[in-house]
């Protein structure tokens, strides 16, 4: 056995998956890789618009994507204990 792990990197979201919840992981111009989770707001032009959990609104290229999917809807928040 190898001793290391190879992962499989798929993109399984379309056009179609507009308003559902995704998890992406894109390439950046550094060469590192980076994870972006939210509501998938738009799909135009090569651009990709995820809304954060925290109202952020972020544009990734869909030439960057390496991987992506379709996520459950986020748990709701926990009460705090006093």
């Amino acid at each position: 056995m190898s001793g290391h792990l190879a992962a499989r990197l798929v993109v399984s979201i379309s056009e179609a998956d507009v308003g559902q919840r995704i998890s992406l992981r894109r390439r950046l111009p550094t060469g590192e890789y980076s994870d972006v989770v939210g509501v998938l707001e738009s799909w135009s032009g090569g651009t990709l618009r995820v809304r954060r959990r925290t109202g952020e609104l972020a544009e990734v290229e869909a030439s960057a994507m390496v991987a992506a999917k379709v996520v459950p809807p986020a748990p709701p928040p926990r009460r705090r204990r006093s």
